[in-house]
């Protein structure tokens, strides 16, 4: 049985959460990503409930959770520290048996896992790029330079208020298949929940592009710089399922990631596109 719940960081922010399966379990989190927010994993949690504890918040800026509206708190500094202090909350002197994330929620696991290891035992990343990985092919790569230029919209003031417009239609347009329809697991009782999530947390959820030290170039004169070797390497036991056919991530991202993650297994799944947890619950679960 799910339930509802609201975690008082110390540091001041309160995130809404969904939850199962009894408290002082190991714990299984799971970080959702853009435009999505907790209640993506509902079906992915339920099965673990008898021997876990899960837990999936609605990160900084989604849902109920605050909404800080300074660009500079959405840092993936402030980002890790909310993952960290909701670890050491749930799981007290423990770390999380498994970190589940997906888009700019893996963003941050692959953070978490790199900056603080000692927090998690095992991460499962899906289709979210390794920050070393994204630099590399932002630099070298014109496909994923191209793949990536919607960054540059999501930064703008005024992206929520236009994404919002004409019944959301730019939001629909990330969901569509290439041959321009919605896929069949987006129901309209899905895009119900989606139509009722976004006009309360997407202004917020924008900022995490605008605070973003990744950004794709969009001439010669841009200059992506490299990223500290501190910030690439993690002994965390990392396995990555993969969609292969996201438009916005491609596949090069996960080439040469052993030189920084010794404890990778790595899983391609045919078909299958940036959505991945939805088409294919079952091989997340």
């Amino acid at each position: 049985m799910l339930e509802p719940i609201r975690h008082q960081l110390p540091h001041g922010i309160t995130l809404d959460c969904l939850a199962c399966g009894t408290p002082g379990k190991p714990l299984l989190l799971f970080l959702h990503g853009f435009p999505e927010g907790a209640f993506i994993w509902e079906g992915v949690m339920a099965p673990f409930a008898d021997r876990w504890r899960c837990l999936a918040p609605n990160l900084r800026g989604y849902g109920g959770s605050s909404q800080p509206e300074a660009v500079e708190a959405y840092k993936p500094k402030a980002l890790v520290q909310d993952l960290a202090a909701l670890i050491a909350l749930e799981s007290p002197g423990q770390p999380a048996a498994c970190v589940v994330a997906h888009d700019w929620g893996g963003a941050l696991a692959w953070n978490l896992a790199i900056q603080q290891p000692q927090l998690l035992q095992q991460l499962l990343i899906i289709n979210a790029p390794h920050p070393g990985a994204f630099v590399r092919e932002l630099q070298h790569n014109p496909a994923q330079q191209a793949a990536s230029q919607y960054m540059h919209f999501l930064r703008r003031p005024d992206a929520a208020t236009l994404l919002l417009a004409d019944g959301a239609r730019r939001l629909w347009d990330f969901f569509r298949t290439p041959a321009g329809d919605l896929p069949a697991w987006l129901t309209p009782e899905w895009q119900a929940r989606y139509l009722a999530h976004w006009p309360q947390c997407l202004a917020a959820a924008c900022r995490y592009y605008a605070a973003s030290p990744l950004v794709p170039p969009r001439g010669a004169s841009d200059d992506l710089q490299p990223l500290p070797d501190a910030l690439l390497h993690t002994p965390v036991a990392t396995h990555i399922l993969w969609g292969l056919d996201d438009a916005a991530l491609l596949p090069e991202l996960l080439d040469g990631l052993e030189a920084w993650v010794p404890q990778l297994s790595v899983e391609r799944v045919p078909g299958a596109s940036h959505w991945l947890v939805h088409e294919h619950p079952e091989r997340v679960i």
